[in-house]
Formats: structure tokens, sequence, C-alpha cells
């Protein structure tokens, strides 16, 4: 028993080294940074405006606040071509942007919707834009922060760090404005950016450079001409569109599903947004830890086919009826399952980046993985209606074939990653690393 517990150790100190090792608490607090903003803008302003009893199409049209999120690759190249003059390139506009966010939303403590409506819009818009200034920078910081065996690991802590970020600005907020005034309520979501800019203050340079564009027209023009010089650069493209297309199909009609089943509200507030939640966070963390060991390519083979397995299990539950216990065991597997999907395709995202284009090009990509959440979720309703929930969930387990289908072309994706000269294809035909990082180990 000794020596089983001894090797155990022996195979698993190296892994809790690297979760509890500086850049990794780094890339968390950072995420949480990152998500402390969202729900300023969204939900908890929303809250806010419905207690002012501001009238309802004024409330909905405050949701397009948000356009800065989808739009942030347009700007991202000036952050790419300049550095302010301390901190360096990242994490000078790391400072930057969450210093501006503190101000900006402490803003709304001297503000009320008594006053000018337009106003607190204005402010509401000024947040989004720096709080997408500040994705753009921190994805590009943790990118060159992290060596590639680590991303998979850290892009799960920095996913997990934005959640814990969006449950300060949003559940906590609520409750506390429960018994402080709104105003208050902002003022203190305003301070919790300290730890963004006490993290960031802290925060080590990344290990080597690989340049920054010298002009803007190489920073805008760059990074296009980068990425499509590499082969199998559509097939990439395709791949990120379709990879978690099942699994964004069938979370979109989970919670009509869950009610037209027959169970109760506070059973999906239980069991999928609570419990769910927890259960996505655990599979976003063990999905990491298991990249570790078997690598980006391994991994989303293996994370993929279980998000499709999982979604079966709701077309099962379909069928048994409103059985309370498989609930549970779907809600925890999607959710468990998703996570792991989630650290895999984020980390693969990264790896593509060229580190001298890293904040434009992973802000483009991140735009085109949203992009099946927003159109091809669209129909899912229509669908479910028609086919009926069974066959809708049978659906949507086989729309992962085609994503899966493209990572058969891996190993030209890896030995086109760069053009020629710019590359360093690792061993196995299992790897994507740019020359400026260590390989991938699977």
């Amino acid at each position: 028993m000794k020596t089983l517990i001894q090797s155990c150790y022996a195979a698993w100190n190296p892994v809790f080294r690297i979760i509890f090792s500086r850049r990794m608490l780094i890339t968390f607090f950072l995420g949480i940074s990152s998500g402390l903003p969202l729900l300023v803008t969204g939900s908890t302003l929303q809250a806010w405006m419905t207690d002012e009893n501001i009238d309802l199409a004024v409330i909905g049209m405050f949701s397009l606040v948000g356009l800065p999120y989808t739009i942030k690759f347009l700007w991202a190249p000036f952050i790419d071509r300049y550095a302010p003059p301390f901190l360096g390139r990242r994490r000078g506009w790391m400072l930057i942007s969450q210093c501006l966010l503190m101000l900006t939303i402490g803003c709304f403590y001297f503000r009320s919707f008594s006053g000018s409506v337009w106003a607190i819009a204005f402010l509401a818009i000024f947040v989004s834009f720096l709080s997408a200034s500040q994705d753009i920078v921190v994805d590009a910081y943790r990118r060159e922060l992290l060596k590639d065996e680590e991303l998979g690991l850290g892009s799960s802590l920095a996913v997990n760090g934005y959640r814990i970020g969006m449950l300060i600005s949003g559940a906590f907020a609520l409750f506390l404005a429960d018994r402080i005034p709104w105003n208050c309520v902002y003022l203190l979501l305003a301070v919790s950016l300290l730890i963004g800019i006490i993290t960031t203050c802290f925060a080590p340079q990344p290990e080597g450079h690989a340049g920054q564009p010298e002009t803007i027209r190489e920073a805008v023009v760059g990074p296009f001409i980068d990425y499509f010089r590499r082969r199998g650069a559509l097939e990439i493209l395709f791949f990120i569109l379709l990879y978690k297309i099942g699994d964004v199909m069938a979370g979109s009609m989970t919670t009509p599903f869950i009610l037209k089943m027959g169970f109760t509200k506070t059973q999906l507030a239980v069991i999928a947004k609570t419990f769910g939640i927890f259960a996505t966070v655990a599979g976003g963390l063990a999905g990491g830890i298991i990249l570790i060991k078997v690598g980006i390519y391994r991994g989303l083979w293996i994370f993929g086919i279980l998000q499709a397995i999982s979604t079966l299990a709701f077309s099962a539950l379909a069928s048994a009826g409103a059985y309370y216990p498989l609930l549970v065991a779907a809600i925890a597997f999607e959710n468990l399952t998703g996570g792991m999907g989630t650290a895999a395709f984020t980390a693969f995202m990264a790896i593509l980046c060229n580190k001298k284009f890293t904040a434009t090009q992973y802000a483009l990509l991140s735009s085109l993985m949203g992009i099946p959440r927003v159109i091809i979720s669209a129909p899912t309703g229509l669908m479910a209606a028609h086919i009926g929930w069974v066959y809708f969930f049978i659906f949507c387990a086989l729309s992962a074939i085609p994503g899966l289908a493209f990572l058969f072309r891996f190993k030209t994706w890896q030995e086109g990653l760069h053009p020629p000269g710019k590359t360093n294809v690792s061993c196995g035909g299992n790897e994507l690393a740019p020359k400026s990082a260590p390989s991938i180990t699977t």
C-alpha cells in the first residue's frame, strides 16, 4: 500500500507543481479579472434598471452595449503593434485597461437613472470596450507566458477564473443589491478590479520575444498572411466552427427541454444552473490535467467523443421521462465533458497563434468560435419541435462527427503551422508548436 501511494505521488507530483506554479496562479487570477466586467454591463445592469422601473424597450436596447466583445478583433492589431512605455507590450496594456476599467465602473457610483440614461449607456459601452480590450491582451499574454504543454491546463484555469469573475459581478452583486444601494454595489465591483491590477504588477515578462509588427499595416495584414500561408488553414477554420457545434446546439435547448419534460424551475436552478456550473469547473480542471498527460491531439479526440456521448444522455432522458436521478447524471456528464472539451479547444486555438500576432489571431479565432452559438443555434427550437426531443439530441450527437473527422488532418496542419523556416514541427505527428515555444508532449 505504501509503495502504491509513493508511486501515485511520484506520478502526480509534477502535475500539482504545475497547477500551483506562479504562471498558473497568474493565469487563474487574470481569468477572474477578465470575467468580472462582463455582467457589469449585462444582467447585473439590467437588474439595476429593472429596480429603477426603466422601460423594458430601453432595457432590451442596452444589450447592444456588448457589441465590442464581438468586434474586438478590429483594434487587436493596435495592441499587437504598439507597446506602452512601461511593463512591456502585454503587461502594459493589461494595466492600462484594468485601471481604466476600475475608474469607469467606479463612475457608476456617481450616476443614477433619474438623470440621463444615455450617460449610463455611454459608460456601459466604454466598460465593454475596455473589458474586450483586456480580454484581447490577457489571452495574448497567456499564450506567450505558458509553455505549449501547459496551455491545456492554463486555458482551463483561465476559463474557470473567468466564471468566478462572472459569479462575483453576477450572483454576488445581486446578493449585495438586496442589502446596499446599487451605486455602492458598483463601487465595490470597481474595487474588485484590484485583483487584476495586483496580478499584472507581479506577473513576469514572457520568456523569449518573437518581435512585434513594425508598422500598423503589418499588424493588420500580417496576421492574415501568416495564417493563410500555412498548410490546412481553411480546414482548421472549419474544424473550429464544427468541433463543438453539436454540444452548442444541444446546450441551447437544455433549459426548455428540462422544463418541457416536467421538471420544476427549482430543480432546474439547483441541478442545471448550480450543480452544472461546478461540474463544468471540475471538467475544465480535469481536462487541463489530462491534457498534460495525453497532449492536445489525443485530448481533442477523447473529449470530442465524450461530448457526443453526453448529448445522447439527454436523448435517453427524453425516452425515460422525468426521472430525476437520470437528469442529475445527464447534467453532470454533459457539463463535465463540456468543460474538458473547452479546455482542449481553447488550448488548440492558442497554440495556432504566431506570438508576433497573438492578440489579433486569437481574437479572430475566438470570434469565429462564437459563430455557432449565435447563428447555428437559432433554428434548434424549430428542429426540436419538428422531430422531437429524442431524435433532436441524437442529431446533435451525430453533428460532432464532421468536426472529429477533421482531426485526421492534424498531421498536415502541424507540418504547415507556419511557412518554411518559421516552424519547429515536433515528433510523432501529433503536435502543433511554433518555433518560439517548446513542442507539445503527447
